[in-house]
């Protein structure tokens, strides 16, 4: 198991756009965090110019899959997305944790 970010770059007017695509968007979200695959996403805020979502799997299919379906991509509010590999080594949820301090 591997961590993956999905790192979106949005329209400058992307806060006032994503309304009519919000709902498919977060069911979209909402059935990959019950399938295992989203552990965390949100939005950036000041400026609200994107996105980060942090998936979970074999692969960097997990949330490139999840980029192409998305509405918000559909619909053109999305400029650029990226998938990066992520080693996680501090916190609960850390894949690689680092041993205890001696």
């Amino acid at each position: 198991m591997k961590h993956f970010l999905l790192i979106y770059d949005a329209v400058p007017d992307y806060a006032t756009r994503r309304a009519p695509f919000r709902a498919a968007h977060l069911q979209l979200a909402q059935a990959a965090r019950a399938a295992g695959e989203l552990v965390l996403a949100g939005g950036l805020a000041d400026p609200v110019d994107g996105s980060v979502f942090l998936f979970q799997g074999d692969s960097p299919a997990v949330a490139e899959t999840f980029a192409q379906a998305d509405p918000y991509v559909q619909g053109g509010l999305i400029t650029h997305w990226r998938v990066r590999e992520w080693t996680t080594v501090v916190g609960d949820l850390a894949l690689n944790p680092l041993p205890p301090p001696a």
